[in-house]
């Protein structure tokens, strides 16, 4: 499997960067990319947060783990993706209960996927399990019996793509909200579609787990 920084280097070489401009246009000191590239040294958390500031274009999740696909335009965020319902308990996505997500984020609950609902969605294969959207907090965007297909995040050392829709299990309960910077690094803004709601401050420390929203099914 790769390392991070051999992603990084590929994201440069897609692009026909130079090490040195990349360097430049993420506050790094000259040549420490590259030596860091050389040694197989670890990227600083400060440096990977610029770099995916910086670079909006990036896939954090591919970044950090290598899953899924370099590009967010290469992620299919739409509506009306055609989803068909599994035949089969070993094929398709499980469609999981939104009262049971922190087991679905964490993917301990197995035997819980086991008996869900599953579909076979062919633009969202990428993704870890589907839920089912609750309330009108993120309308017109996200309707109250959506269905959103996320892929799990790694909670160490996470770096959130500002303005993206994620699932959160939270000290405050289960949210599906639109994520941007807070007041400082140990907090973040959360944001609801819906502009009756206001937005809040969440400490970093009281989240539990997170996914990315990558995509919506509208079922008919």
């Amino acid at each position: 499997m790769t390392t991070i920084g051999e992603r990084l280097k590929q994201y440069i070489d897609d692009k026909g960067l130079s090490i040195r401009a990349f360097e430049m246009a993420i506050g790094m000191s000259n040549g420490n990319f590259g030596k860091a590239l050389s040694n197989g040294s670890p990227i600083k958390s400060d440096f990977l947060e610029s770099i995916l500031n910086r670079y909006e274009d990036i896939n954090p999740t591919w970044l950090l783990t290598g899953k899924g696909s370099m590009l967010l335009d290469d992620v299919k965020e739409h509506t009306g993706a055609p989803a068909t319902k599994a035949t089969s308990p070993s094929e398709g996505i499980p469609l999981i209960p939104f009262s049971a997500m922190a087991g679905a984020l964490t993917g301990e609950q197995t035997a819980l996927e086991y008996e869900c609902e599953r579909y076979v969605v062919p633009a969202f294969n990428d993704a870890d399990f589907l839920m089912r959207v609750q309330g009108v907090s993120m309308q017109p965007t996200y309707l109250s019996g959506d269905i959103v297909a996320c892929q799990r995040v790694p909670l160490s050392d996470i770096f959130f793509q500002w303005n993206k829709t994620y699932v959160l299990d939270t000290a405050q309960g289960a949210l599906i909200k639109r994520v941007k910077p807070g007041k400082d690094d140990s907090h973040i803004l959360i944001v609801s579609d819906n502009t009756q709601y206001d937005p809040f401050e969440l400490s970093r420390s009281d989240i539990h787990a997170v996914a990315l929203v990558i995509g919506l099914i509208r079922l008919e």
